[in-house]
């Protein structure tokens, strides 16, 4: 287990969280279904694939939130969640490509159906299709604030790639990288959600950090799983960070916990990570690893919650759902 667990409370509902949002949730795979038939007959096909890789609509879930704690939902929340939705969804195919991944949502990826040419490729698609939504929106600011948040995923993925094998790496910059990757889509959600409502900057600005503390906390989350979970239970490829030498937080921190000799020892099992990772797996264990990436992760969701404190509305389902968060942070197996 990824540490003793910290609370004995009852854990929220995920259906009871998204009951009072779910016909808008409903809407926004409507239209994302609808989408499909906005592309090639040809390539239809390896969208509609892609789409169905949608997990638990987490960010338009976020979307939803913040536009309730800002005033209410209008149509153009559905649209701006569809918009979220896909530059994430394109994300995963390429994430799949990079990482080799052959399973998502317990399933073969794009990649593992269709090569990682034609993925590469719908991924591609997806990003266009998203942007020229954004572009259609009524509200002229949110093509700026989509174009942006786009860029700064696919510069996160190049960086990060580039880093590589990099065990050097700093704990700094991984948690730049992953403000980057995926907790920007997580405060775009929230930002969108919120100005859209026509909410005050302060407000907009709240939950805006509220998304980004939260990305954080569940990247660090996944990269946990990725090296302590079990792939029946998350559905997906996992090992895939220490096959292709991902620095992550787990590693980080046992190379900053060392003397030099262990560094060495800990450098010469990551050189070939993929043949070790078993024998990795069980010594962060040995090392107490698990229960420092739980403090850290901690650590972000308190300021999520602290970043929505103030909010006058609406605050509760934002907190209920860094406790969701917190329960599967709970019940990661090692």
């Amino acid at each position: 287990m990824l540490a003793e667990k910290t609370n004995t409370t009852t854990p929220p509902d995920w259906q009871q969280l998204c009951e009072p949002v779910q016909p808008f949730l409903d809407e926004v795979t409507g239209q994302l279904q609808a989408e499909v038939e906005t592309f090639d007959p040809q390539i239809a096909t390896f969208v509609q694939y892609a789409l169905g890789s949608q997990g638990k609509q987490l960010r338009p879930l976020l979307v939803a939130l913040s536009g309730r704690a800002s005033g209410g939902l209008n149509a153009e929340h559905a649209r701006a969640a569809v918009i979220v939705e896909m530059i994430h969804l394109a994300t995963l195919v390429h994430d799949d490509v990079v990482d080799g991944a052959e399973v998502r949502r317990s399933r073969p990826t794009l990649a593992a159906n269709w090569g990682n040419k034609v993925s590469v490729l719908a991924g591609d698609c997806l990003f266009a299709e998203a942007l020229q939504l954004a572009a259609n929106m009524p509200t002229q600011s949110v093509c700026g604030l989509v174009a942006r948040a786009a860029k700064a995923v696919c510069t996160g993925e190049i960086r990060q790639t580039l880093q590589r094998g990099n065990f050097q790496l700093q704990q700094a910059e991984y948690f730049e990288l992953v403000g980057m990757k995926t907790a920007e889509l997580f405060a775009l959600a929230c930002a969108l959600g919120a100005r859209l409502a026509s909410a005050k900057p302060a407000a907009e600005t709240a939950l805006r950090e509220y998304g980004e503390q939260l990305g954080t906390a569940y990247q660090i989350y996944d990269d946990c799983v990725d090296v302590f979970g079990a792939e029946a239970i998350a559905g997906k490829t996992l090992g895939t960070d220490l096959a292709t030498g991902k620095a992550t937080l787990p590693v980080l921190l046992a190379l900053e916990n060392t003397d030099d000799a262990g560094r060495k020892a800990w450098l010469a099992m990551l050189k070939d990570g993929e043949a070790q990772a078993e024998a990795i797996r069980e010594r962060l264990v040995s090392d107490d690893i698990p229960a420092a990436c739980r403090d850290v992760v901690t650590g972000y969701i308190s300021n999520a919650k602290a970043a929505v404190e103030n909010l006058p509305t609406g605050r509760e389902p934002l907190l209920a759902l860094t406790d969701c968060l917190t329960h599967q942070l709970d019940s990661l197996d090692a």
